[in-house]
């Protein structure tokens, strides 16, 4: 594999202290808020899926009742319990029963098969991977989002400097032509001029230092610290051509996919609906019985207990499951469709971001050629201007020359590390730069 290695540096002094891009992204990787939510998303998916699983345990109550009769029931009795000789079909009326009345009792009931609990497992297991996903595709949005903010500032920086210089070009060849001008060799709208494009240099520092400052506040942002804290970034620009990234399934992909399994998951728990469901239960308590009329008064207790088991078959619900089985049948349809365009547009993605980088990369060797004649025919021009052989027309037309040349490759490197950025996304190659 054949790969370069280009190195821009420019000098910058300062008290701060200076951050990586891998410590940008390491301290995101603790403080930045987003990364945080999602880092309790995934525990809430597992509190979900400890959720669905404890509906295996059984459950136990306990059940409390007293009640007091003001009138005792009635219960209608054959006239033959009181008079053998009664006609059948004759009854009366009779109360039975105290006044006070209590009881308590334990109920525990354990399911022994129930098909919406085991689907409802499988579903939120689903769920909880992809929770994971969804923490990895933010973990990628954030290192997206640092990279581009640190090449911006880089490029802000560089920008900087190449107006610092210009400045100082500009300040020398003021100070040439004012001497010139106090000797009569020149005319004084000569002056005028390189001073106007001087004051035109400071408020372009003016705005691109601002620029830079507003890009920072933005990297901090995303970092998860402070605006206040005072930092720097690396001023060397560093890149590497022609690398070849290996095509990885990506966070999206694995996410679509991973909604079609839980959509296959509800399928299977709406077709087991039709199952019958089994469980076992019991019960264990007291029963009371109370009088309170002296001097006959009692309160005595009773035990009561059973345990037995309860069988569940839906018979017929009026279609509806059959109707949600079609409709979940055409999702899953959908579902399929999404991953195909899902798959298709990030393979259109890949050729396209490959195509931009290598012409990136094409353009950038040429603009440092291109610097390098404008800076020469620069410093030539100004030579001959003060040797009276060139005007000053063609100081400043070779002073803009160099200034488009530099400004077009610091251009070409954004878009380069862009276009390698993406490709590194669109690859599924970020997760491990991350790991």
């Amino acid at each position: 594999m054949l790969a370069f290695f280009i190195l821009i540096s420019t000098s910058f002094t300062g008290f701060a202290q200076v951050w990586s891009l891998e410590q940008c992204i390491d301290t995101a990787q603790v403080h930045n808020q987003n990364l945080q939510i999602s880092r309790n998303n995934i525990a809430i998916g597992e509190q979900k899926q400890k959720e669905a699983i404890s509906n295996l345990f059984p459950k136990v109550n306990m059940v409390g009742d007293y009640k007091y009769f003001i009138d005792l029931p009635y219960q209608l009795m054959p006239m033959s319990t009181f008079d053998p000789t009664a006609p059948e079909g004759k009854f009366r009326e009779a109360q039975f029963g105290v006044p006070h009345n209590i009881s308590a009792s334990i109920q525990v009931a354990l399911p022994l098969y129930n098909p919406q609990i085991y689907g409802g497992i499988r579903t939120t297991k689903i769920a909880a991977e992809i929770t994971e996903l969804q923490y990895r595709k933010t973990e990628e949005q954030v290192y997206f989002e640092i990279s581009n903010l640190y090449y911006n500032i880089q490029i802000l920086q560089h920008q900087l400097a190449f107006v610092d210089s210009n400045i100082d070009n500009t300040a020398k060849l003021l100070e040439n032509l004012q001497l010139l001008h106090q000797q009569l060799m020149i005319k004084g709208t000569d002056v005028k001029k390189v001073a106007l494009q001087l004051e035109q240099l400071k408020t372009q520092k003016d705005i691109i230092s601002n620029n830079i400052e507003q890009v920072m506040n933005a990297l901090k942002f995303s970092m998860g610290i402070t605006i206040n804290e005072n930092i720097q970034i690396e001023t060397d620009i560093q890149f590497k051509s022609n690398i070849e990234y290996s095509k990885l399934p990506t966070v999206d992909l694995q996410l679509t996919t991973m909604q079609k399994r839980i959509l296959v998951s509800e399928l299977k728990t709406l077709k087991n609906s039709r199952l019958p469901s089994v469980s076992l239960y019991g019960s264990y308590g007291q029963t009371g019985f109370g009088y309170d009329k002296e001097p006959n008064d009692f309160l005595k207790f009773f035990p009561t207990s059973f345990v037995g088991v309860q069988l569940s078959f839906p018979l017929f619900n009026g279609t509806v499951t059959y109707q949600k089985i079609n409709q979940k049948k055409i999702e899953i349809q959908n579902s399929q469709l999404q991953i195909s365009l899902v798959t298709d547009q990030n393979n259109m993605l890949i050729e396209n971001t490959n195509r931009s980088r290598t012409v990136t990369q094409k353009t950038i060797a040429n603009t440092l050629t291109q610097v390098d004649l404008a800076r020469t025919v620069y410093e030539q021009s100004v030579l001959q201007q003060k040797e009276g052989i060139a005007n000053l027309t063609d100081v400043l037309l070779a002073d803009n020359a160099l200034r488009e040349a530099q400004q077009n490759n610091l251009s070409a490197i954004i878009e380069y590390l862009k276009a390698d950025l993406e490709l590194k996304k669109l690859t599924g190659n970020i997760s491990i730069d991350i790991k």
